[in-house]
């Protein structure tokens, strides 16, 4: 029994190593490439370590002349200001829905919810013919919007379940202190939704920041493109002559996932774990 214990974790260990350098592999071949200048990657092979470290050129060349510096800036409003408000009125209706107990809540919820069921490729053609007749489209304007409104579902979801696992006797306390029902919104499920809230930032933020689909869809502009269509045209325009340098612009384009990872990722179990508890 013991030596059977003994071959299974050998088995598993054997099975995750060989997991994590399968995963480990094109992204380690991605960092050597984009640290070669271009005459360096044209006469060596793609998993040759580079003689002369030239990532900062590169990274130069993709932020400038690639122009990724103005559509990483753009991005970083459509993610953190998207998500931002997405989880803002979420929270909103969230609230409204489980402690002010509006007429017929549960079918608000499921209309809300509904964002969430049907493929996104279905809204691309309605959406497209909404945003050119009421002048949204190609503006960074439509593109915050957008985004803002596909992330609410799943925030009303998640904060929806949350909310119900709130003590009614700290609310009835709350009440009989004289506090309003914004005054408890703001003072009692707020801060007892940190971990949460955190959590669909982390998730929100990463999904807009990673969205291709929408952002050549709605904006053909490189003023209003997001980060990840200006890497795609990136890569059809200077492949060929530097493809360091677009390796290098994808890089840089995975930091800020990776920073907002780092900062909230202690709270995506908890946040998870309280959600669900709700069920």
């Amino acid at each position: 029994m013991a030596n059977r214990k003994k071959l299974t974790r050998i088995i598993l260990l054997i099975s995750l190593t060989l997991l994590v350098i399968v995963w480990l592999t094109p992204l380690g071949i991605t960092v050597m490439t984009s640290m070669k200048s271009t005459e360096e990657y044209g006469r060596t092979m793609r998993w040759e370590l580079p003689t002369k470290i030239a990532l900062w050129e590169n990274i130069q060349f993709a932020w400038k002349t690639g122009k990724l510096g103005s559509s990483f800036t753009r991005s970083l409003t459509y993610a953190g200001v998207g998500a931002a408000m997405a989880i803002l009125l979420s929270s909103l209706a969230a609230y409204s829905l489980v402690q002010l107990k509006i007429w017929n809540a549960f079918f608000w919820f499921l209309l809300i919810y509904a964002g969430t069921i049907f493929p996104f490729q279905m809204y691309l053609l309605p959406l497209f013919y909404f945003y050119q007749k009421t002048h949204l489209y190609d503006t960074q304007t439509g593109m915050l919007l957008f985004y803002t409104a596909i992330a609410i579902p799943f925030c009303l979801f998640v904060l929806r379940n949350h909310f119900t696992t709130i003590s009614e006797e700290i609310i009835e306390a709350a009440k009989m202190d004289g506090l309003s029902n914004f005054g408890i919104y703001l003072r009692m499920y707020m801060p007892l939704s940190i971990a949460p809230m955190a959590a669909l930032f982390l998730f929100q933020f990463t999904w807009i920041w990673n969205d291709l689909l929408f952002g050549i869809t709605l904006a053909k502009s490189p003023t209003v493109r997001p980060i990840m269509a200006g890497l795609a045209s990136m890569r059809g325009g200077y492949s060929a002559d530097n493809t360091p340098a677009v390796l290098a612009g994808a890089l840089l384009a995975s930091i800020p996932t990776l920073l907002i990872f780092i900062l909230l990722g202690r709270y995506l179990l908890q946040g998870m774990t309280l959600t669900t508890s709700g069920e």
